[in-house]
């Protein structure tokens, strides 16, 4: 088996199961989470986050996915961010929800895109 189909083969965002269960079921938590009420959204939101960066760096490990290179360290970033937010250690004024949903969305959308077009599908590693 040549590395290109090894990789697709262990590469979790190909899989519609392992999409669903790594990004699918957050992503529609995060979505939920809008109507809750800020602790709730906060505890949901976070909870989300910290396992969809945890899948992505998974699957950069797993199969070297270069988008999730960087996905998964922003994901983590603004779990911290949302966390930090929601229990009012950091204030990021009346429409702080809004600019943390917005972060969410756009910054996944280019740093998902984005680097792909850059650097390929696949990054390369020394075991290339």
């Amino acid at each position: 088996m040549d590395k290109a189909s090894n990789r697709q083969q262990k590469d979790w965002v190909g899989n519609p199961r392992g999409y669903m269960v790594a990004w699918g079921l957050p992503i529609a938590a995060l979505i939920v989470a809008v109507f809750l009420p800020p602790l709730a959204r906060t505890i949901v939101g976070t909870a989300a986050l910290l396992w969809m960066g945890m899948a992505c760096l998974a699957n950069a490990a797993r199969c070297g996915r270069t988008h999730c290179y960087f996905t998964g360290p922003f994901f983590l970033v603004l779990a911290a961010a949302v966390a930090l937010h929601g229990f009012g250690i950091l204030w990021l004024g009346p429409n702080g929800w809004i600019w943390l949903g917005t972060a969410i969305v756009v910054g996944s959308v280019i740093l998902w895109w984005l680097p792909e077009r850059v650097f390929g599908k696949f990054a390369r590693s020394f075991r290339d």
